[in-house]
């Protein structure tokens, strides 16, 4: 007999070192027979799963799984059935506790030494960890219906907790288009009061008479054609908030039953002789300067510092210029959700000019420049065809003959220099306005021949 020792077989040997990488990868891999029983079921898998090998073997993988394409599209299925593989599907499972565990799946086929089917294999990786940093990106960016990572907004979207905690009248501030309604509206689902309505009352779209008699109702008779009772707004929003948008345009004499209101809490619907609870949050907004019509006689000081408890001013969409990337993207896949199309995006000139452009109407504008484009486009990149005739022009110089890629250095630019003149020359909050990083930004302004401010803007200043 030999003293050498017989070497493994060269059939088994494959199949070790192939259970050793299974056991090692971080990857949950199973198997199934034809008959969709488990056969295999790797470490990994019982992590993710909770559920033990023995208890998996043997057991119809959807018994074990309970993944949401179980019952729908089993990615595995597909795979048995056409022979195509599946690479990196998302998908969710149930595990053992009961929780759900989002997850990408790749499947293939199992074939014997003939080339037979005889099964399928399927691996399946945790996105756990993925998905809590895409939540915890999303909340920072996004507060309701409110899109912005802009250091303004970013103030105010922090603070909106706690004034939603209180039952005092917030007063938002700004341009037409800013979301002034998007940012009540972050407040009420913010409050104690989320569970009750939410109702909004444009005050500068009706005349003082038709205005009272919304907002505090009336009763059968109280004036011709009052037949029967009809609740006011006040009545409606009752448990909830009532946004009064356009505070500035209310008169003078509608302001007195406000202010009562406010103060007492009780109002009077039209024609009754009694008075009514007034349990409702109250906030009211305007792009007026209420100063200057205090000063006119236009708006009462008693009402005006009642509403001024705490004062929200709401940034114009032309000093957040950050912002409109992701607006823009917003607006995008809001779009393809209501329109069932496919569109993927801006090209380059599109974000160029869309980045120049002043605004006037505010956010509400760019979203009507996206709907416009939604109208003549199903599927693609938006491109400068699509956009309103009167926006391009507006933003590129016009130099007849000059190649667009000109026309657009041109216009970054003149985007760079503006964002530096309103940070003061300070490099780091110019670029963070615009959404890039600083050595990006100092790249660009050798590039464009920019002559940058003698001070950075970032000396101390004292205050008197």
């Amino acid at each position: 007999m030999s003293g050498k020792s017989n070497p493994p077989s060269p059939r088994r040997l494959p199949q070790i070192a192939t259970d050793s990488i299974l056991e090692s990868i971080s990857d949950g891999v199973f198997t199934v027979d034809g008959d969709w029983r488990v056969s295999s079921f790797n470490r990994a898998a019982e992590q993710i799963t909770g559920v033990a090998r023995e208890d998996a073997v043997g057991r119809r993988c959807s018994d074990v799984f309970r993944a949401s394409m179980c019952e729908t599209e089993c990615a595995l299925r597909r795979t048995m059935d056409t022979g195509v593989a599946v690479a990196n599907k998302t998908t969710f499972i149930i595990n053992s506790e009961g929780k759900r565990i989002p997850i990408s799946v790749s499947t293939a086929l199992l074939r014997d030494e003939s080339g037979r089917v005889v099964g399928g294999a399927e691996t399946f990786r945790d996105l756990t960890d993925i998905e809590e940093l895409r939540r915890e990106v999303k909340v920072r960016w996004l507060v309701g219906d409110i899109v912005s990572r802009s250091e303004s907004m970013r103030r105010i979207l922090d603070v909106l907790p706690r004034v939603a905690e209180s039952e005092t009248t917030i007063l938002l501030r700004g341009e037409t288009g800013t979301g002034k309604e998007l940012v009540a509206r972050a407040i009420h689902s913010l409050s104690l009061r989320r569970d009750g309505p939410f109702v909004a009352v444009n005050c500068g779209a009706l005349p003082d008479t038709l205005l009272e008699s919304e907002l505090f109702g009336y009763k059968a008779g109280a004036f011709t054609g009052a037949v029967r009772d009809k609740p006011g707004r006040f009545a409606l929003s009752r448990g909830g908030t009532l946004f009064l948008d356009e505070i500035g345009e209310v008169t003078p004499a509608l302001q007195v039953r406000l202010l009562r209101v406010l103060q007492e809490r009780r109002f009077e619907p039209l024609g009754s002789t009694r008075s009514e609870e007034a349990n409702v949050r109250v906030v009211v907004a305007t792009n007026r300067d209420l100063t200057a019509r205090m000063a006119s006689g236009e708006f009462r000081r008693d009402l005006y510092y009642r509403i001024n408890v705490m004062p929200i001013e709401l940034p114009p969409l032309r000093s957040r210029r950050e912002d409109i990337p992701l607006l823009v993207q917003h607006f995008i896949s809001v779009f393809n959700a209501v329109q069932n199309k496919r569109v993927t995006g801006v090209s380059p000139d599109v974000l160029g000019v869309l980045t120049a452009h002043d605004y006037p109407g505010n956010v509400r504008e760019l979203q009507n420049i996206i709907e416009h484009a939604f109208v003549l486009l199903h599927e693609g990149v938006i491109d400068l065809v699509h956009l309103p005739a009167e926006l391009v022009p507006s933003a590129l110089p016009r130099a007849r003959g000059r190649k667009m890629q000109e026309a657009m250095m041109t216009l970054e630019a003149q985007v760079i220099r503006e964002a530096l003149e309103r940070n003061g020359g300070n490099r780091l909050a110019a670029a963070r306005e615009l959404g890039m990083h600083k050595s990006t930004l100092f790249r660009k302004v050798r590039e464009l021949g920019i002559e940058l401010p003698k001070r950075d803007g970032r000396a101390r200043r004292t205050f008197a």
